[in-house]
């Protein structure tokens, strides 16, 4: 059906009206013409030819069916203005493409001017407020002058929106930057927001819009952001840029640390911990009040960079070693969990020797430079193909392919001398290696399972590499229970002390005895004193413990007295741990002062590791200790690393024989070498020598033609609890009335 639009003022007849403008760019407005009839079409193109809004040139699209129409649409959306007639295929095919735009299309930007022959078949007011349109007219009422009037509002309402749409992206950009934790994405997010936010700011197209960050530290110029014909140019060095005059206004911007706006605006970031940051967009002229928007725009996004670069360092820190740029433990964890299950992956910790006295003799700058020079060694070594990383003070991690990855491989590494600073060092290192399986563990208990290797290797294997047994992961879990199960035991008072009986060997008299700890579970089972007190040392478990024994100790031979035993002595064990912690004297007199006993029937038993490494510090404690009027007797001695001159300077006042050299001793009294060592040393030194583990008269007849006095056994007794331990001295001080 055709309807008539031409009449005294219609379209063609437009030589009175003068709307004619010349453009100023080469830029186009698209407006696509809907209408079943063609001489519409070519009516309208005709009375808007070479006319432009807003300085640019109207481009058009035809469309001879609702159909044809959101086709076009589908495959080019950026239209600016859809001119649509109401009546085609059927009487509402105009109304219903308006719904298909605004609904399907999710198109609310293109602006929509409905065009009628038959205004009836849908009143104005009803239709503009259903539908989402700009404008409705009657065909016979569109003059040349009125259609341009007509396109022209709908062309700066559609710029408007645009610019909002344009605007709000650009914020959400801005925010996604910001908070992103990604290095590289949110930079680069961030200023992908700066310049689709300036060309909105603008009124420009995101086109020809380039963002380039200079920080000397991190390498030359680079290219943070790009829009269009730039945008292959991201993370690429600015001097890859192709125009040599924008390369060169980014560069002088960056130089100069200002705006330019001359050839085009750059704008200048002034972010801290950077010479800077450059925008180019290609606008030459500013009004005014743009002009103010931008210095103001400016200042706020510098802010946002300070925060997205300040997040790059956070994430650096969290994740990567600073003096080698190698991941970190987090990051290696990390970089375990995603390769967990790769069954042609391994996973090695390499820990170096003896490392601390480099930095001890030496200095730690040496020792830095060792570390670069052993990392830059094994990441020659294991190639691209495997990750470095640096797990621990002076402890690599490595993940790479199970057929590289080897004990060969690592030990040869380091086979040969290093150079550091024109010095040649060997250095020796102990590894761990171990597969990452089938994925049926996560990636943090394959570390474990790596360290607990380590761990075991720095004891048995030092300067090897050892592979991961699952023996080991089961005795380091065990232990964990144990060690779990002993705070709880100790917290629920299920811990004692037995006390064994130390005896004169020549008259049997009761001396006084040792205390020991023990534990007991809650289904009644002894759990070996071996087996939790260096859980309880190594966890620092020991140092509440070693209180509680004092003060137990101390209040049961406080007790004694009051029974009637006041020459009764009390020797107690202390840790090594204990002893070493700076408040262990003030501890000790607070515990004296608590159960008033008398300190000359006090005497703590140390073992010879005491004065490993801190004989000046041990003696000048024991010193101290003694001037309080307590004894002190090294324990098990002869099984350590004490030497005649450590035993002169620590002063102690008894020498305890282990029971291991009194075990020597068989019936006819041969092989005491050793014990007797022991006791012509304490002999020759003044000091009292006691034996442990006597168990036959065999033993205690021998011991006593060498000269030792004093002991403890089975053969007098065993370890008892405290009432017991009464009790068994009232059934001897019985036997003795007898």
């Amino acid at each position: 059906m055709s309807y008539p639009i031409c009449k005294d003022d219609d379209l063609l007849s437009f030589a009175e009206d003068e709307v004619e403008e010349r453009p100023t760019t080469t830029e186009s407005w698209h407006i696509l013409i809907v209408d079943d009839e063609a001489d519409v079409h070519e009516a309208t193109e005709l009375a808007l030819r070479n006319l432009s809004v807003e300085g640019k040139l109207l481009r058009f699209s035809h469309a001879g069916s609702a159909l044809e129409a959101y086709q076009i649409l589908t495959s080019e959306p950026d239209f600016a203005v859809v001119l649509l007639d109401v009546v085609m295929e059927s009487e509402d095919a105009g109304l219903r493409l308006v719904k298909r735009i605004r609904e399907e299309l999710g198109n609310a930007a293109v602006r929509i001017v409905l065009r009628t022959g038959q205004p009836g078949y849908a009143p104005e007011i009803e239709t503009i407020r259903t539908y989402d349109i700009n404008d409705y007219k009657t065909k016979s009422e569109l003059t040349r002058v009125r259609l341009f009037t007509t396109l022209a509002v709908a062309i700066r309402s559609y710029r408007q929106i645009r610019q909002l749409e344009m605007s709000r992206r650009g914020l959400e950009l801005i925010v996604s930057g910001s908070t992103g934790l990604s290095k590289i994405r949110a930079l680069r997010l961030y200023a992908e927001g700066v310049v689709t936010q300036l060309s909105a700011l603008l009124g420009i197209a995101p086109d020809g819009l380039i963002c380039a960050a200079s920080n000397p530290q991190t390498g030359p110029t680079r290219v943070i952001a790009a829009a269009g014909r730039y945008r292959e140019l991201i993370h690429c060095p600015l001097d890859d840029l192709p125009d040599v005059g924008l390369r060169g206004i980014l560069q002088q911007c960056i130089s100069r640390q200002e705006h330019l706006f001359s050839s085009g605006t750059c704008l200048y970031f002034g972010v801290r911990e950077t010479q800077g940051i450059a925008a180019f967009v290609n606008v030459s002229t500013l009004d005014p009040v743009n002009h103010n928007l931008l210095q103001v725009f400016c200042a706020n996004v510098t802010v946002g960079f300070e925060n997205v670069l300040l997040q790059e360092r956070l994430h650096d820190f969290a994740y990567y070693d600073q003096l080698l740029g190698l991941p970190n433990r987090n990051r290696f964890i990390q970089l375990i969990t995603e390769r967990v299950g790769n069954e042609d992956i391994s996973l090695a910790l390499i820990d170096l020797d003896d490392f601390a006295e480099i930095n001890t003799v030496l200095d730690y700058r040496f020792g830095d430079l060792v570390l670069r020079t052993v990392a830059d060694r094994l990441a020659e070594t294991f190639g691209p193909s495997s990750v470095l990383a640096r797990f621990a003070g002076d402890t690599f991690g490595v993940l790479g392919p199970s057929g590289t990855l080897t004990q060969d491989v690592i030990e040869q590494i380091f086979a040969a001398p290093f150079a550091v600073q024109g010095e040649v060092i060997r250095v020796s290192a102990t590894a761990s290696l171990i597969e990452l399986g089938d994925g049926s563990i996560k990636g943090e208990d394959v570390l474990k399972d790596a360290s607990i290797a380590l761990k075991q290797a720095k004891v048995l294997n030092r300067g090897r590499a050892t592979p991961f047994s699952a023996d080991l992961s089961e005795a380091a879990r065990a232990r964990i229970h144990l060690l779990t199960d002993l705070r709880a035991a100790f917290s629920a008072e299920r811990l004692f002390l037995a006390y064994q009986p130390q005896v004169d060997l020549i008259s049997g008299k009761v001396l006084g005895a040792e205390a020991l700890l023990r534990w007991q579970t809650q289904e009644g089972h002894s759990i070996p004193p071996d087996r939790f007190i260096p859980l309880a040392e190594q966890s620092g478990l020991m140092i509440p413990i070693g209180e509680w024994v004092l003060r137990t100790a101390c209040r049961q031979l406080r007790h004694l007295a009051d029974l009637g035993y006041p020459d009764f002595r009390m020797a107690i064990n202390v840790s090594h741990t204990q002893f070493r912690e700076p408040g262990f004297v003030p501890m000790l007199e607070r515990v004296l002062e608590d159960c008033r006993v008398n300190v000359e029937l006090l005497e703590l038993e140390l073992t010879e590791s005491v004065a490993i490494g801190h004989i000046d510090s041990t003696a000048a404690k024991i010193a101290e200790i003694r001037d309080m009027g307590i004894s002190l007797a090294l324990d098990d001695f002869g099984t350590g690393y004490s030497s005649l001159s450590i035993l002169k300077q620590l002063k102690v006042d008894r020498l305890k024989i282990d029971r291991s050299f009194i075990s020597e001793i068989d019936g006819r009294g041969d092989n005491s070498g050793i014990a007797e060592l022991v006791i012509a040393l304490g002999r020759q030194l003044d000091l009292i020598t006691i034996a442990e583990g006597v168990e036959n008269e065999a033993q205690r007849s021998h011991l006593l033609q060498l000269g030792c006095k004093e002991g403890q056994g089975f053969l007098f007794a065993r370890p008892m609890p405290a009432t017991e331990l009464e009790t068994w001295l009232t059934a001897r001080d019985n036997l003795d009335a007898v």
